[in-house]
C-alpha cells in the first residue's frame, strides 16, 4: 500500500516555488511510505519537495523496481499506476455526468478500508510532532529521519 503525507517546511531562501505545495499552501516536504499489507511494517520510505506530484513521486522511487505479483493499493493520486503495474488497485473516481454505480462504491469502500493501515501508519509517524509541526532543521536530514521514525514504528510493531 502506498500513501503520500506532507509536512510544512521553513520557507527556503531559494527555489521557494519547488518546495510550495498548492494543495496545502505552504512550503512542504512530500514523504512517501509504502507500508506491507499482512506485516503492517513500513517498508520503503522515499522524500521529494512539495511541488512533485505523488504518482511522480512513486516513478522516481520504486515504481520501476515493483515485481510484477505483488498487489499494489493507492489513493487517486496515483491515476496510471494500472499502465506501469497491471495488479494495481485505486479507487474510481466519478465524473461530472457519469456517478459511481452501487458496485464501483462498494469497491472504493473495501479498497479503503484496505488502505486504511497506510494512514494509520502516517497518524503514528505524526503523532510525534516533529513530521506534523514545522520541519526548521536541514532538509537534506530529513529523510534520515523519517526512515528513523518508520523504524521505531516497525520495532514498536516487533516488541507488541
Amino acid at each position: 500500500m502506498i500513501d503520500v503525507t506532507e509536512s510544512p517546511v521553513e520557507r527556503p531562501k531559494r527555489r521557494q516555488k519547488r518546495w510550495y505545495s498548492g494543495k496545502k499552501k505552504r512550503h512542504t516536504i512530500k514523504i512517501q511510505i509504502v507500508v506491507c499489507a499482512t506485516s503492517k511494517k513500513v517498508i520503503v520510505v522515499f522524500t521529494d519537495c512539495g511541488k512533485t506530484h505523488d504518482f511522480k513521486i512513486w516513478k522516481k522511487s520504486i515504481g520501476v523496481r515493483v515485481v510484477k505479483h505483488i498487489k499494489i493499493q493507492a489513493d487517486s493520486g496515483y491515476q496510471g499506476i494500472q499502465d506501469l503495474h497491471r495488479n494495481s488497485e485505486i479507487p474510481k473516481k466519478k465524473s461530472k455526468k457519469k456517478p459511481l454505480s452501487k458496485k464501483d462504491r462498494a469497491n472504493n469502500r473495501r479498497i479503503g478500508s484496505e488502505r486504511v493501515i497506510v494512514e494509520h501508519v502516517n497518524r503514528w509517524i505524526k503523532r510525534l510532532r516533529i513530521i506534523a509541526e514545522r520541519y526548521r532543521n536541514r532538509r537534506k536530514r530529513f529523510n534520515l529521519r523519517i526512515s528513523l521514525f518508520c523504524g521505531l514504528y516497525n520495532f514498536e510493531l516487533d516488541v507488541n
